[in-house]
C-alpha cells in the first residue's frame, strides 16, 4: 500500500481518459455528466497538476455573473456545486469550461521522456476544463475584471491532452490570459488573405483584439477591418487601439441592423470574413447576414447555437462556409505569445487588463 506521501498509480490508462468516466459509460469526459476526480490515485499516462488558477471561458463566466447577480461568493459557491456534481468545471447552462494554469505534481511512467514538460514546471492547460478532472479544496477568489479565479485544487491531464510551459518573459497571469483565446488569433491567421474585409464582432474583447490585430496584419493595405461592439466603452477601445478601419456600435443580437450597415460600408459586397468573438447567444444570424456568399464565418464563441447557425443560413439562403470555434490550431501557443512579444501595445493592453 502507498505511504500518506504516495501516490498509487494505475496501469494502462485510456489515452484519451474514458478511464476516468463514471457516467455515461462509454463515451469520453467531455460529454460525460460525471468524471472521478480522485486525486489519491492516477493511471500511468496522466499528468497530475497542483491548480493556482482556473480561466473560466467568457460564456460560462458571464452566465454565472448573471444568475449571481454579480455577487462574488455566488460564482464561488456556484463553481465548488458545478466541480463536486460532475468531476470537472463544465457549467451545465453553456456546457463550455475554459482552461487552467498550475505546476506539475507528477508525471505518470509511461510519460516520461515523451513528454517536453518535468515535474515542478509551472503549465496551462489548452484543453477545456469541461473535460478535465479537478478537485477543488478552497476557491480563493476572483480577479477584478477577469473570469481568473484563483483556487487551492488538483487536476489531471491525459495523455492526449495538450498544455503549454508558461514563458519566463512575461506573468503567468498574462500568458493565461492570452492562451485562453489563442486559438482565435491563430485560425485568424489561417483564414485571412491579402485584400479581404474583415469583420470582428467583438472586436474590443478578449479575444477580438488579438483577431483585430491579426486580420489587419494579413489582409494588408488592400483589406478592410471592420469592428463591431455593443458598448460605448468598447467604441472607445476599438478607437483606441486603431486596429479596425471602421468601428461600429452594433448589436449583434440585431441581425437586420448589422446586415444593413455592413451592406452600406462595402457597397453591397459584404464581408469576405466574419469572426464572432461575442459571449453572449443569438448572434448567429448577424454573422450569417454580413458574410458574402462563399465567404467564411468563424464562431470563436462557446454561445454559439450550430443548430440555429445551420438553419439560419439555410433559412435565408446563404452559401457560406461556418467553422466551428476550435480552441486548438496548430502551433496556436506560440503564435498568440509572439503577439505579444512583437507588439508593445497589445502587450501593453493585456498587461493592463490582466497581469
Amino acid at each position: 500500500m502507498p505511504t500518506k506521501t504516495e501516490i498509487e498509480v494505475k496501469k494502462n490508462g485510456n489515452p484519451f481518459g474514458s478511464h476516468r468516466v463514471i457516467e455515461p459509460k462509454g463515451v469520453l469526459t467531455q460529454p460525460a455528466t460525471k468524471v472521478d476526480n480522485n486525486m489519491d490515485y492516477m493511471w500511468d499516462n496522466e499528468i497530475l497538476v497542483e491548480v493556482e488558477t482556473l480561466n473560466i471561458d467568457s460564456a460560462s463566466f458571464t452566465q454565472l455573473k448573471k444568475e449571481a447577480n454579480n455577487d462574488e461568493e455566488k460564482i464561488k459557491a456556484a463553481i465548488v456545486k458545478i466541480v463536486g456534481e460532475k468531476g470537472k468545471m463544465q457549467n451545465p447552462v453553456t456546457g463550455s469550461g475554459g482552461m487552467f494554469r498550475g505546476k506539475v505534481l507528477k508525471i505518470g511512467p509511461a510519460l516520461k521522456g515523451k513528454v517536453a514538460i518535468k515535474e515542478g514546471d509551472k503549465i496551462a492547460s489548452l484543453v477545456s476544463l469541461s473535460l478535465t478532472p479537478l478537485k477543488i479544496e478552497k476557491v480563493l477568489g476572483i480577479k477584478k475584471g477577469t473570469e481568473q479565479v484563483s483556487v487551492v485544487a488538483k487536476a489531471i491531464l491525459f495523455e492526449s491532452g495538450i498544455y503549454a510551459k508558461l514563458p519566463s518573459d512575461m506573468s503567468e497571469t498574462l500568458a493565461l490570459a492570452v492562451l485562453d483565446v489563442a486559438g482565435a488569433p491563430a485560425q485568424t491567421a489561417k483564414l485571412v488573405r491579402p485584400g479581404n474585409t474583415v469583420v470582428i464582432i467583438g472586436a474590443a474583447g478578449k479575444s477580438g483584439v488579438l483577431c483585430a490585430y491579426e486580420a489587419r496584419r494579413r489582409a494588408g493595405v488592400t483589406g478592410k477591418i471592420i469592428g463591431i461592439t455593443s458598448s460605448d466603452s468598447g467604441l472607445e477601445k476599438m478607437k483606441e487601439y486603431g486596429f479596425c478601419h471602421e468601428n461600429l456600435k452594433l448589436s449583434a443580437t440585431d441581425a437586420l441592423s448589422c446586415y444593413e450597415a455592413i451592406s452600406k460600408l462595402t457597397n453591397g459586397k459584404l464581408a469576405d470574413v466574419i469572426i464572432n468573438c461575442v459571449n453572449i447567444p443569438n448572434t448567429e444570424m448577424a454573422s450569417i447576414l454580413m458574410c458574402r456568399d462563399g465567404g467564411i464565418v468563424y464562431f470563436f464563441t462557446m454561445a454559439t447555437s450550430f443548430t440555429k447557425a445551420a438553419l439560419g443560413a439555410e433559412g435565408v439562403g446563404k452559401d457560406v462556409d461556418m467553422i466551428i470555434g476550435n480552441g486548438y490550431a496548430k502551433d496556436h501557443a506560440e503564435i498568440t505569445l509572439n503577439i505579444l512579444r512583437e507588439s508593445k501595445q497589445i502587450r501593453d493592453i493585456y498587461t493592463k487588463l490582466y497581469a
